[in-house]
């Protein structure tokens, strides 16, 4: 990947790289710290969990609530539109006996030390190390993504997740003095103890219905803290599959299960959760629907962290080797079907390159596999949408560019030969402008959108003209321009000559800015955002406390508000010499002073 097509610079590299596992390897066994090691999870499959091939009973409207059971939500295979089974459509009462209970359960986790916590991190991992392709089958079977979607998108994060907790989580959330006191409080140690808050509420979408999950429950027990996820009422069957292996590394540990639990439902649901008892609020979803959860927090005063929509741009300058440039665009916009937070959403290609561009990647578009991702062998590169009504979103979308003027290249409409799954056929839309609404909506789906750009002027005024700010991607070879229009993009996340990768960095803050929300998590500002920051101070010295001035003691003197002011020219003034005279002014003061009672009230 590195090294492109130098081969003997590659097996250069590999054999270094084996020294160096070799030796690290080597170091670990003979100085290596042991720690606390559970058992391995294990977890009994269930017949759909396991199989490939189901043959369930086919329900093409895939209704989510029927007449006949409303209080069961309805789930299917996005690609086949096979009935899965259902869940519980919960209640308020049923979402707040789990908010206790987990209320409960979180008041003995809050004790556990950094090596518990790290054992149950570690079992985590070892079991989504060693069982990637029962991970992966069950989040292509609830979500419709391929298999190899699933590794990168559902696997990999969230394995550097819990690889960066375990390695760093103590660290950051260990208690942290601070210096910079000054004269008057000199004699004080200052520290800083990251409590946990309790109960996290977490309202998951469905585009990763596994790292959607973990993604919050890894930093949130490590924090100390039990935490209660709705999922997305489309990808509500595979939850209580994640929920286990996380629930019996809990056991391992001798804590209780209700430290992690999964509320299922409807929109009523959400709400249920949100206007709970649970002691902060990590929504990720459309923006319409972050402002009710706002609204809903409200009304307990609840804390939020918003990570809303985004409409990142994917900018292009003239310089770029597109050949190579290519596949990092191509895996930005079709990865997950384009259903990512971040997946690329407009392609901003300065003029030289524009041509070039969109006669290379047209090609490989055109051929794009797209089918059952189970079924398939992993003969496709693109599987189904896990929306119906994103298909409509879609369409829309694209008919009113090309109405507008857009060039429709390939695709545009719902793939008929793939009915009754819900799958978009991979689209090139060229010549967007301003004024169409696929320049400033989230699409969603497996859409490059590409513009053309001559000045940075004018691509900071087409970049920014929207409502979003999530992330951005800047490809150069001149680093000072890609620094310069890295300033100029109004985004929460930016990357130079990548796409995405600041989310594999897991010590960087993930959010955005604009109707893309507010608050971090990922890195260390999002781990310290599930605690509350507890500012504690105590003597510094044996036998050195802090006494009130015999002046200001009630009844106060009437020199004191003089004498205060002589305090603070000595701890503030801006030479020695200012310094030196409030000194001599101070302690003759306090030498004169007299504990008389004020004639005026203090």
């Amino acid at each position: 990947i590195l090294f492109g097509k130098n081969d003997i610079l590659k097996k250069k590299m590999l054999e270094v790289f084996a020294g160096l596992a070799l030796v690290a390897t080597v170091w670990f066994f003979l100085f290596g710290k042991s720690e606390k090691k559970l058992p391995k999870i294990k977890i009994t499959l269930t017949e759909y969990e396991q199989k490939v091939d189901i043959n369930a009973p086919v329900k093409p409207d895939m209704t989510l609530v029927t007449p006949e059971e409303p209080d069961r939500l309805q789930c299917y295979d996005p690609a086949t539109a096979e009935h899965l089974g259902s869940v519980e459509n919960m209640d308020k009462a049923r979402v707040d006996e789990i908010v206790e209970k987990a209320c409960i359960a979180q008041k003995e986790w809050a004790k556990s030390s950094w090596e518990t916590r790290r054992a149950v991190m570690r079992a985590i991992l070892e079991y989504y190390v060693e069982n990637q392709e029962d991970i992966c089958r069950v989040s292509v079977r609830d979500s419709g993504k391929t298999m190899l979607g699933a590794v990168l998108g559902e696997i990999t994060p969230t394995c550097e997740k819990l690889r960066w907790i375990i390695a760093e989580g103590e660290k950051i959330l260990k208690t942290e003095y601070r210096g910079g006191n000054g004269l008057l409080t000199m004699h004080k140690s200052a520290r800083v103890e990251f409590k946990p808050l309790g109960v996290l509420g977490v309202l998951a979408p469905f585009n990763y219905p596994c790292h959607n999950l973990m993604n919050h429950i890894v930093s949130g027990l490590f924090a100390g803290n039990a935490v209660v996820s709705k999922v997305s009422e489309y990808t509500s069957w595979s939850a209580d599959f994640y929920l286990r292996a996380v629930r019996q590394a809990l056991q391992s540990a001798g804590y209780s299960p209700d430290l992690v639990a999964v509320v299922t439902g409807m929109g009523p649901t959400g709400a249920a959760l949100v206007e709970s008892r649970v002691n902060k609020i990590i929504f990720t979803g459309s923006d319409k629907i972050g402002k009710l959860v706002m609204q809903g927090a409200a009304k307990r005063l609840t804390p939020v962290i918003l990570e809303l929509g985004g409409k990142d741009p994917f900018i292009v300058c003239n310089d770029v080797n597109l050949n190579w440039l290519k596949d990092t665009a191509l895996r930005g916009v079709f990865q997950n079907n384009g259903q990512n937070c971040i997946g690329i959403e407009r392609l901003f290609v300065e003029e030289k390159a524009y041509q070039p561009f969109i006669d290379i990647v047209t090609p490989i578009i055109q051929a794009l596999r797209q089918g059952l991702p189970l079924k398939s062998g992993g003969k496709i590169d693109l599987g189904a949408m896990t929306m119906p009504r994103q298909l409509e979103h879609i369409e829309s979308l694209i008919q009113d560019a090309v109405s507008k003027g857009a060039k429709l290249i390939c695709g545009g409409r719902r793939n008929e030969s793939l009915k009754p799954g819900i799958f978009f056929e991979p689209t090139l839309i060229t010549g967007i402008t301003p004024d169409m609404r696929i320049a400033t909506e989230e699409v969603f789906g497996p859409v490059m959108a590409v513009l053309k750009w001559s000045t940075e002027d004018d691509l900071y005024q087409f970049v920014n003209n929207c409502p979003y700010g999530l992330g951005s991607s800047v490809f150069t070879d001149d680093k000072t321009r890609a620094r310069r229009i890295v300033d100029n993009v109004h985004a929460g996340m930016s990357n130079i000559n990548d796409f995405g990768v600041n989310y594999l960095c897991q010590s960087l803050p993930f959010g955005g800015v604009k109707c893309s929300g507010f608050g971090r998590f990922a890195g260390v500002e999002g781990l310290r955002a599930c605690c509350y920051p507890k500012s504690i101070t105590e003597d510094r010295f044996p036998g050195v406390k802090t006494s009130i001035p015999k002046p200001w003691c009630y009844p106060t003197a009437d020199s004191a508000p003089e004498i205060a002011e002589d305090l603070i020219g000595v701890a503030y003034g801006d030479s020695l010499y200012k310094k030196a005279i409030s000194t001599v002014k101070l302690v003759m003061g306090l030498v004169s002073a007299k504990s008389t009672t004020s004639k005026k009230l203090d």
